[in-house]
């Protein structure tokens, strides 16, 4: 009798994850048709990012690599003034912005855009990464300018307050307001779905390898641990992913450096197979626009160039010089895209596991490592856990701040309730359906966000020079 109840209890709960699943695929495959609009065969979204990466980057003079240097000695900490208002160092800001971006995007999503774009797609991902650059200098520069610091010392930045302020000096003042409001509300939308269900779905992927657990109970254990952290705010997330980040990407990049290393007389030859990809692709679906589309969309959801989201934790750092911000968030599309994802690339390439369609995501990773170091998959297994916490903490810092812009600072606790609530539906859905929803969520949030960075690329531009003018003549202090 004990036995049948517990039968039905458990066929119960197994319905109930299935409906979960079933309503959830079918209200992304809906939203998919109005927000993947395509001209040509390929999304709307896609052209304006790439259109607008090359803007930003033609319009600030390639900042992007005539500043790589100083934006490393900021990052040391030469620069950081104690008495700046703000919250976290440069460092600190950084380490932040990275957690919500290096994990799973460059372990999951690279192989995910190998496997369905074929080894070409990286060569598009990594020049969206470079380009990508520049839209992120923008987009944290204005997030610094157009600020706002309470007496307590708390600051609220972000997309949301220069697209309503900066916009408004500019005699524009209901078109920003309008921006803001959908900017806030994508945002949201993108915490709930790239920043924590994919990011719950494919850290169960890799831990249900070795430790036995259900995924509603992966789902409530991750959700509770979340919610935990995230009630400390930003201060707490900084400290957390200052200390969390570095050791995990060191670890990762030594082990992908290990199997390069090993392999290096295949080097050349996996380049020759990424380069010729990226314009003859062959077996592709899509074909030249497929692997574009994969490359660009898989980039973007990595490294988070022209969505915005960064913008609202490099608002946060402690500095008077909103272009210096600006130039330390550069540095994120290099070390994420341009670094990690080609690190992954080359293992997934060299070993030739892409092509093994019984995988996908984060088992295709796992599976490519542990073809040259057998025991990685469990480390691997550790580090996607922990990349994935990461980028859910910064995330839900993200959301909650686009939370406060459209409601206020009192409905906060709404917010995290339904953040920690998709935390284990993303762990109980399919990850076709996850990651769909991700895109369309991350992906969008760069049409209110890079309209406005257009409009005020001039004021960016003309801020530029005056800083590396005052750089070039030596007038900046150094503080060690």
């Amino acid at each position: 009798m004990a036995q049948e109840v517990a039968d039905e209890s458990l066929n119960a709960s197994g319905n109930i994850l299935e409906l979960i699943d079933n309503v959830f695929s079918r209200l992304v495959a809906a939203m998919a048709e109005v927000l993947f609009f395509s001209l040509g065969g390929i999304p709307l979204i896609v052209l304006w990012l790439i259109g607008g990466a090359v803007f930003f980057t033609l319009r600030m003079s390639f900042v992007n690599i005539r500043a790589f240097k100083h934006a490393i000695y900021v990052v040391a900490g030469h620069y950081d003034d104690p008495n700046e208002e703000g919250e976290l160092t440069h460092f600190q800001a950084l380490s932040a912005a990275l957690s919500a971006t290096v994990g799973l995007g460059n372990i999951a999503g690279v192989a995910i855009a190998v496997q369905a774009g074929g080894p070409g797609a990286v060569f598009w991902m990594t020049l969206a990464g470079l380009f990508g650059m520049t839209s992120k200098f923008v987009e944290c520069t204005l997030a610094q300018k157009y600020r706002t610091v309470y007496a307590d010392g708390r600051i609220a930045g972000g997309p949301m307050y220069y697209l309503s302020q900066g916009l408004a000096q500019r005699g524009l003042e209901p078109l920003g307001k309008i921006l803001a409001v959908l900017f806030a509300i994508l945002c949201i939308g993108g915490s709930l779905g790239g920043g924590n269900m994919f990011q719950a779905n494919q850290s169960f992927s890799a831990i249900s390898d070795f430790v036995p657990l259900p995924n509603w109970l992966y789902g409530l254990l991750l959700a509770t641990l979340v919610a935990l952290v995230i009630i400390g705010g930003i201060r707490r997330i900084g400290s957390v992913a200052a200390a969390i980040v570095p050791s995990m990407c060191l670890v990762y990049v030594l082990a992908a450096l290990w199997i390069i290393l090993t392999n290096i007389s295949e080097v050349p030859s996996a380049f020759a197979t990424i380069i010729s990809g990226a314009f003859t692709p062959e077996a592709v679906e899509g074909g030249f626009i497929g692997v574009l589309i994969q490359g660009v969309r898989r980039a973007v959801f990595s490294n988070e160039a022209g969505i915005g989201s960064a913008a609202i934790a490099h608002a946060a750092a402690r500095t008077e010089e909103p272009v210096r911000e600006g130039i330390v968030a550069l540095l994120e599309p290099f070390i994420d895209t341009v670094v990690v994802c080609n690190m992954t690339a080359l293992v997934v390439v060299i070993t030739g596991v892409y092509q093994d369609l019984e995988r996908t995501g984060v088992d295709l990773t796992a599976a490519a490592f542990g073809t040259v170091i057998g025991w990685f998959p469990v480390l691997l297994s550790l580090a996607v856990f922990l990349f994935a916490f990461s980028t859910m903490i910064s995330w839900s810092y993200y959301g909650e701040r686009a939370w406060t812009y459209l409601f206020g600072d009192q409905q906060t606790q709404i917010y995290r309730v339904i953040f920690v609530l998709c935390v284990f539906v993303g762990a109980v859905v399919n990850l076709g359906s996850v990651l769909d929803f991700s895109d369309m969520m991350l992906l969008t949030m760069a049409f209110p966000n890079m309209l406005g960075g257009f409009i005020l690329s001039n004021e960016v531009a003309t801020d530029l020079r005056d800083y590396l003018d005052r750089l070039q003549r030596g007038v900046m202090p150094i503080y060690k």
